[in-house]
């Protein structure tokens, strides 16, 4: 069961953050925060907290420094998740879809080509908002994975 959680952690809801501290502490597993913004975490010998500097993508470079293959992390940063696949990581979206070597490419062309569509106004805004399903579909899918490492 040798991997760990790492999360990318400016973005990421609070309800699965919740999630997440819930998850390590049961399993036992280390869960690693990343943020460039101080965030508190429960008490808990399986949670930690990396804070970087701040600058565009500082928080992603930090994470795919330590990352080891097989290990996990949660990111709504379709670029970030690309280079942890790439690197043989496991990448889960704070809304439960699982990057795959199958989905990556994919998700990365539909981002960028959304960015280029906000770019010259041709749409507006940013995703959906964040609901209660959502934080469902991550936790089961959080479970999936976990159950796999876990035997």
């Amino acid at each position: 069961m040798a991997f760990a959680i790492w999360v990318d952690a400016d973005a990421c809801p609070v309800p699965i953050k919740t999630v997440i501290y819930r998850a390590a502490d049961r399993l036992p597993v280390l869960a690693t925060f990343v943020a460039n913004g101080f965030l508190t975490l429960p008490k808990s010998p399986f949670l930690r907290f990396q804070q970087v500097d701040k600058g565009f993508d500082v928080a992603d470079h930090w994470i795919v420094q330590q990352l080891q293959p097989g290990d996990l992390v949660i990111t709504q940063d379709v670029p970030l998740a690309a280079e942890v696949v790439e690197l043989k990581g496991i990448a889960l979206n704070p809304r439960g879809t699982l990057y795959t070597q199958e989905n990556v490419r994919e998700l990365l062309m539909m981002r960028n080509a959304r960015e280029a569509m906000r770019d010259t106004g041709e749409i507006r805004g940013g995703p959906a908002p964040f609901h209660a399903k959502d934080v469902q579909k991550f936790a089961q899918a959080l479970d999936r994975f976990l159950a796999q490492r876990v035997r």
